[in-house]
């Protein structure tokens, strides 16, 4: 088992990103930086513990924050989208990605480097590669990057949970996300230490532009201390057009076994 999305530390100059991710996304434009795995070493030398969470949130480039008396949701300007944010989430800040929708409260401790660790991270990007290929094409084709990005070693050949050991489909299948027929996979991932973690690639058509194909990696942590897993659900769920409060999951909505 190994563990969530790596953080990015906040140091005293700002955010320092190492990276997660061991191979590009092919079928993605630009660098993948979204998955649990930002990772820095510690704020300070000496400083084992990551620094306090608590000054105001930032959000990052094609995200944005809504007003005070507004529904808990974060938008992704780009893709058209928003995302519903369940209890124990967050906006991103101090994150370095800007594809980065959401990440769930405080950091931890990786259990094999002790760079900072979040538990449950989601990532919205665009593909731009092989879009002509079916949803299912494409979320098959980056489960196993996104996999290695989030649990197995980052941009410098760290290994923040010791590497990945093994992993198992666990749950794979058509599913409705705002209105659009989409198509997901899970894999439920094994690492050197810690109690490792779920991994969902999920692509569906925008609703924008020229409809080009949006994937969305989820990254939980397993174990005690990982998000419920039916936070995946609830955020498929509730995942609608930029501006329309009705369209959401319909039938095949439902994403599968939580184990």
């Amino acid at each position: 088992g190994g563990g969530p999305a790596r953080a990015a530390a906040e140091t005293a100059g700002g955010p320092y990103f190492c990276g997660g991710f061991v191979a590009g996304v092919v079928a993605l434009g630009g660098e993948v930086g979204g998955s649990p795995g930002a990772q820095a070493p510690p704020a300070t030398a000496g400083a084992t513990d990551p620094a306090p969470v608590s000054d105001p949130p930032s959000s990052p480039p094609g995200t944005s924050a809504p007003s005070a008396d507004a529904p808990a949701v974060v938008e992704d300007q780009l893709n058209g989208v928003t995302f519903p944010l369940p209890d124990g989430w967050e906006r991103p800040r101090h994150v370095a990605e800007d594809d980065v929708m959401m990440t769930t409260d405080g950091t931890y401790k990786c259990p094999a480097d002790g760079s900072v660790c979040r538990h449950g991270l989601v990532v919205s990007r665009t593909v731009t590669a092989n879009a002509e290929s079916a949803p299912e094409a494409l979320a098959r084709e980056d489960i196993e990057d996104a996999a290695d990005d989030a649990y197995d070693r980052d941009l410098i050949g760290n290994k923040p949970f010791g590497g990945i050991e093994s992993h198992e489909e666990v749950a794979s299948g058509p599913v409705a996300v705002a209105g659009r027929a989409g198509y997901y996979v899970r894999w439920r991932v094994r690492t050197a230490e810690g109690p490792g973690g779920y991994v969902q690639s999920m692509v569906f058509p925008s609703t924008v532009g020229t409809e080009s194909p949006i994937l969305v990696r989820y990254v939980f942590d397993a174990g005690e201390d990982g998000p419920p897993m039916s936070d995946m659900d609830t955020i498929t769920k509730g995942i609608r057009p930029v501006g329309d409060a009705d369209t959401g999951g319909g039938v095949g909505s439902g994403i599968g076994p939580t184990d």
